[in-house]
């Protein structure tokens, strides 16, 4: 079986599939990437929430390729500024470069002694031939740090400065299976991994 995993940013594809194989996904479903397949589309999200942003990811990608999709959307939301981010998290700061948005987010909480945040994410089947749908929602709360405390993983730079709560590392400095055990996107993955099995 093959299923297309509908977003650009490698970082979230990558946790994803670690993530799907952690929760007991075997090698019988290979998982396609946007990059694999060469498509650079990038749909608007129009939706109100991450579900209806994941969801239309999943839609649109598999109009186009007629695969099996599963999108994924995920934001932070942050107490001190919680009109800020959430659906637009990545495009709240204009930088597109990982450590320039990193170091552009940092200065925006420069001063704030409110650190406390909630990742969520999102994640969306849709089958083009059957039209069947299926959508979850993970969520984590914990801190921001004031500067990053490991090297940022590629796509995902508020991994290095976020500690969940009842931990006192940020995700980058976990192992893979300790921070799919806790994270926003590990528990959605969770979700979706126990419906792949029985679809």
């Amino acid at each position: 079986m093959k299923i297309l995993l509908a977003t650009g940013n490698e970082g979230k594809r990558n946790e994803m599939v670690e993530a799907f194989r952690v929760h007991g996904l075997g090698e019988d479903i290979e998982f396609a990437s946007l990059k694999d397949l060469g498509r650079t589309e990038d749909p608007e999200e129009t939706g109100a929430t991450f579900e209806e942003n994941a969801l239309l990811k999943a839609k649109f990608f598999a109009g186009l390729t007629g695969l099996p999709s599963i999108g994924e959307d995920s934001g932070l939301i942050l107490d001190a500024c919680p009109e800020k981010f959430g659906l637009r998290t990545r495009r709240e700061i204009g930088e597109k470069e990982d450590g320039a948005w990193l170091g552009a987010f940092l200065k925006l909480l420069e001063g704030e002694t409110n650190r406390k945040a909630t990742f969520y994410s999102s994640m969306a089947y849709f089958d083009p031939e059957t039209a069947k749908t299926y959508t979850c929602l993970g969520e984590c709360s914990g801190v921001i740090t004031e500067k990053p405390e490991t090297e940022m993983e590629p796509g995902i730079p508020v991994s290095a400065v976020f500690i969940p709560d009842g931990h006192d590392i940020v995700y980058s400095a976990m192992t893979k299976e300790s921070k799919n055990a806790v994270s926003h996107r590990g528990w959605s993955a969770h979700a979706m991994a126990e419906f792949l099995k029985t679809r």
